[in-house]
């Protein structure tokens, strides 16, 4: 009997544990990535440890590790009246201007940063990302 115990302990843990088998897919992702990335060649030059501008530029980075930010995951946007929006009820549904499967934004203080899926684990609601906004994009965007 306590054999039986075990195992159903076992197989507990196992189903208790989807947010960490869903990271080790995303670590398992994440190797490819480094893989791929080792495959080419290196486009800036390597500084050594400890000189340089690298060792001022990673002090000066540890300095904004701790600053808040904003993070939101918008499914999507409407208008509405000021008459319709006084009008809505519980259980009222309110048309969004985008698509069911659609991914959705995540923006940082209001600056678009990427793009996800909607996931759900053990009953509770997470964003995998799916497309991460380039530096490069973002000012492109800011232009136009």
């Amino acid at each position: 009997m306590a054999e039986e115990n075990s195992t159903d302990v076992a197989e507990d843990d196992i189903t208790d544990d989807d947010w960490a088998a869903a990271m080790q897919e995303q670590v398992v992702a994440d190797a490819a990535a480094a893989e791929a990335a080792v495959a080419q060649p290196a486009s800036f030059q390597n500084f050594e440890a400890g000189s340089g501008p690298k060792a001022t530029s990673m002090n000066d980075f540890d300095l904004i590790l701790d600053i808040p930010v904003q993070l939101t995951v918008e499914l999507g946007r409407t208008k509405i009246s000021i008459r319709n929006l006084l009008q809505l009820a519980h259980g009222s549904v309110v048309e969004l201007d985008a698509l069911a499967g659609e991914p959705m934004d995540v923006l940082v203080n209001g600056t678009l940063i990427a793009q996800g899926e909607v996931v759900v684990v053990n009953d509770k609601f997470g964003i995998r990302l799916t497309d991460i906004i380039t530096p490069s994009e973002r000012v492109r965007k800011l232009r136009t």
